[in-house]
């Protein structure tokens, strides 16, 4: 079993009998302090979620220490003095030694110690994968997304370790969309031109019983202009705001609306898309409809930007020009003029909104990043701390 007790350093302090003053002219003496840090010198196996606390009886805390090696770890001491914790979990396998001194009344000084070992990992769980991409400029809307490769059961403890720091603090919250897949949203837009990190404090994190993680992850990126897109269905024009100032209005044409007998909807999504990515050509193909029957239609089109997963792009009209800015005659894509188009697929992002407006049909809120379209207090509702948390200060940039 591993040790439980608190390492304790203190000095005697001087008796005096019960109810009774000090000699004339003697001050009585002040006990010395006493720092107790738990884990107690000499532990072994100690969980590494466990962290590092210490505390002072008759005094206050000086100082404290905590390293593994080089490194040193991160603490917070308690208003008052009294207590000191450790901000994150502790690295798996690992020799930690901790320094503590504490001060009295008199401004004496003790000092305590501890040296012990942090328990192996059996099982390990990490982030198999961050978006935004290291380095990637990014829209005011993108959220941040972290895929672990096993389920996580112990959500809170991992979400408290997944810290998102920005150039301005920001009001966000994670929401788990399986037991693998976390995504934290901000409740407004990012501010643009900022930088933002994901430092991922996993090393330690008991993410399920007797599964721990063991490195740290960080993910910087920037937000770049603020590009939205206003798409209005019934004026059939595109409006685009760069940094808020309206930089090009662009006739369009959306989805024809109706449908047919193979399930296949012609209705744009209204609501607040983001772009997801994009491809100088795509092959589009009717769902559901073979070649030779009627409504089959296999074409190239150009200058595709994503906004959901079903099947939705802003693209280069192929013909039709005469719908554009007149009339809705897509399968559900949003049709642009030709230097429209390609003027938008050079400006966007991945993360930029795209508001659309006009039609009959809904996003859904897990069609693609359709995160926006869920209030923050619905968003939130997935979160395992229930809570919004505020990015921390990004300083250095």
């Amino acid at each position: 079993m591993p040790a439980t007790a608190g390492a304790v350093l203190t000095l005697a302090a001087a008796c005096s009998s019960s109810g009774n003053a000090s000699p004339a002219g003697k001050e009585a003496k002040a006990p010395d302090a006493a720092a107790t840090i738990t884990p107690a010198n000499g532990a072994k196996k100690v969980r590494p979620d466990k962290g590092v606390t210490v505390t002072a009886s008759s005094g206050v805390l000086e100082q404290v220490t905590v390293q593994a090696g080089q490194s040193t770890v991160d603490g917070a001491l308690s208003a008052d003095k009294k207590s000191w914790t450790t901000k994150w979990t502790l690295k798996p396998g690992a020799t930690y030694t901790v320094t503590a001194t504490a001060k009295n009344a008199k401004g004496k000084v003790t000092t305590a110690t501890s040296k012990f070992t942090t328990l192996k990992a059996s099982s390990t769980v990490k982030i198999s994968d961050v978006m935004p991409n290291a380095g990637e400029t990014v829209g005011v809307g993108m959220p941040i997304t972290v895929t672990f490769d096993q389920p996580v059961s112990n959500r809170a403890a991992v979400e408290k370790a997944l810290e998102v720091r920005s150039t301005s603090p920001m009001e966000g919250s994670w929401r788990w969309i399986t037991s693998e897949q976390v995504i934290f949203r901000t409740k407004s837009y990012w501010p643009a031109h900022s930088k933002v990190s994901l430092v991922a404090h996993l090393a330690g994190v008991r993410a399920s019983a007797g599964v721990y993680g063991t490195k740290d992850v960080t993910r910087d990126f920037s937000i770049g202009a603020s590009h939205v897109a206003k798409v209005n269905l019934k004026s059939h024009k595109s409006k685009v705001y760069v940094d808020g100032r309206l930089a090009k209005t662009i006739p369009v044409s959306g989805g024809m609306g109706g449908g047919d007998s193979h399930g296949n909807d012609f209705r744009t999504t209204s609501g607040v898309h983001l772009t997801m990515g994009k491809e100088p050509v795509v092959t589009m193909t009717s769902p559901n409809i073979k070649e030779g029957e009627p409504g089959y239609y296999h074409e190239l089109v150009y200058k595709d930007v994503q906004i959901s997963n079903s099947g939705e792009y802003l693209h280069e009209s192929p013909g039709e020009y005469g719908c554009l800015g007149h009339s809705n005659c897509s399968h559900g894509c949003v049709r642009q003029t030709p230097a429209g188009a390609k003027w938008f697929f050079n400006l966007s992002y991945r993360g930029d909104p795209v508001v659309i407006t006009g039609t009959t049909r809904d996003l859904e809120w897990n069609n693609g990043w359709g995160y926006w379209q869920l209030s923050f207090t619905k968003w939130m509702k997935e979160s395992a701390l229930k809570q919004p948390v505020t990015t921390t200060p990004l300083t250095g940039n």
